[in-house]
């Protein structure tokens, strides 16, 4: 067992964020996959086992608390998540880290309240649900197939309305654009792999904009000016 107090005081410092998290106990191994599915799928993290919320050590009550880890993260994750446990002494009091890695090969999947498996990403210091777009961009990413894009009028509808928005929802290009969800899916998947557009998760949900390189409305227009753009021209 290390004596590490001065690490982990630091990290309790910092307070919960997108690559740490607390948790006085672990009662719930469906529940904590949710976070292991967050971390994997982001930036990978580590959990604090034994800390309240507020930053107070309380210390890890039993093994039980390795045993319920090591249960979310081999039958309730998807892929399984190896998990690297270290315990601390601080205060005379047993703190347990739990690091997750980043998953770079696979989204990590973990049951929600009713069971069904989904694919979660950290925010700050939230686990939020992936949405349709990201998981289809990060799988389209990892094929790397080269992506072409013809601008017609709603590709450029679509830079138009993000350089005077700045940012918006899905909901709020559609009805904008008057589009499917299928046709404005595949518009704004096509963007982003050509980095045109960006993806900003929030606790308030899915946002796109501007990629900074087109902000500027001379960028834009001279983008837009273009019969085609393909990701192979990068």
């Amino acid at each position: 067992m290390k004596n590490k107090k001065t690490y982990i005081e630091k990290l309790v410092e910092q307070g919960e964020h997108q690559t740490l998290d607390f948790k006085f106990e672990i009662s719930d191994s469906k529940k904590i996959a949710r976070t292991l599915s967050a971390f994997s799928n982001t930036a990978g993290g580590s959990i604090l086992i034994g800390v309240k919320d507020n930053g107070v050590i309380a210390g890890i009550r039993s093994d039980e608390e390795i045993h319920m880890l090591q249960a979310a993260a081999e039958m309730y994750c998807q892929p399984k998540v190896i998990l690297k446990f270290t315990e601390f002494e601080v205060l005379g009091k047993t703190v347990l880290e739990a690091t997750v890695p980043k998953n770079t090969e696979a989204l990590v999947s973990a049951p929600d309240k009713n069971g069904d498996y989904k694919i979660y990403v950290r925010r700050h210091d939230q686990n939020i649900l992936a949405n349709g777009i990201y998981i289809q961009t990060w799988k389209l990413k990892k094929q790397e197939n080269p992506v072409h894009i013809y601008f017609s009028n709603n590709e450029k509808s679509l830079l138009e309305l993000l350089r005077e928005h700045h940012s918006m929802s899905f909901s709020q290009l559609k009805k904008h654009l008057k589009l499917t969800s299928n046709k404005l899916t595949k518009l704004i998947v096509d963007f982003i792999l050509v980095d045109i557009l960006t993806l900003k998760i929030t606790e308030k949900g899915y946002f796109y904009q501007l990629n900074s390189h087109y902000v500027n409305e001379d960028d834009t227009n001279r983008l837009m000016e273009k019969n085609d753009f393909s990701s192979n021209k990068l």
